[in-house]
């Protein structure tokens, strides 16, 4: 164990941090929602992250996502690489500065366990949903995340078996409804609270 899985030690013990290294994720978008969700991922004892984005990190995004005015102008997916290895070294993270399509997406994330869909557009949404749902046990979108004053209003829909939404399922990110920070910030750390409890649930029910 590194300094700060033995920093994690402290909260969960070592057979369960041994599983969660074991459990890989990937996350579609590097932005608001992905950026975010990956750190409370790494934070939470998660150390096999697949990330992809096509995006470099743009001054617009500094209100929301997890990157610093250093970065600006650099690949989404490769600084979001170098912040989570900067929070545990021994991460294992796999980044791809690229657009995910139908084609390519089934390679790149058919070997992980849970999906986050983490990007903006409702045609990709609907494709990571139709691709993945099925393909990994787990994929956690959302939806309504616009705004802010909303933080009662956000919640947790089972679609069904396999796929989860988080967010208040109606507002979009528009001029009335800018991404902001806390509401973002909640989806992102709701998606990661789902993947935490589904398989610490799944490391229990195996023990």
């Amino acid at each position: 164990m590194n300094t700060f899985e033995h920093g994690l030690a402290r909260y969960l013990d070592e057979d369960v941090l041994t599983f969660l290294r074991s459990v890989k994720i990937g996350i579609i978008g590097a932005g608001g929602l992905g950026s975010n969700c990956a750190v409370h991922l790494i934070r939470s004892g998660f150390a096999n992250l697949t990330l992809a984005d096509a995006d470099s990190v743009d001054p617009s995004n500094l209100n929301r996502q997890h990157f610093v005015l250093a970065q600006v102008g650099r690949p989404k997916a490769l600084a979001l690489r170098d912040n989570l290895l900067a929070i545990n070294p021994a991460a294992r993270i796999t980044a791809h500065h690229l657009h995910v399509n139908a084609e390519n997406m089934p390679a790149l994330f058919g070997s992980c366990d849970a999906v986050v869909e983490a990007v903006d557009d409702p045609r990709a949404k609907k494709l990571i949903v139709e691709t993945m749902t099925g393909l990994v046990r787990l994929v956690v979108g959302a939806s309504g995340i616009g705004g802010f004053g909303r933080a009662g209003s956000m919640t947790v829909r089972t679609v069904r078996p396999g796929l989860v939404i988080v967010g208040d399922h109606r507002t979009p990110c528009d001029i009335p409804n800018p991404p902001m920070s806390p509401g973002v910030g909640m989806a992102a750390a709701m998606q990661a609270d789902l993947i935490l409890k589904h398989f610490h649930t799944l490391y229990k029910d195996r023990t």
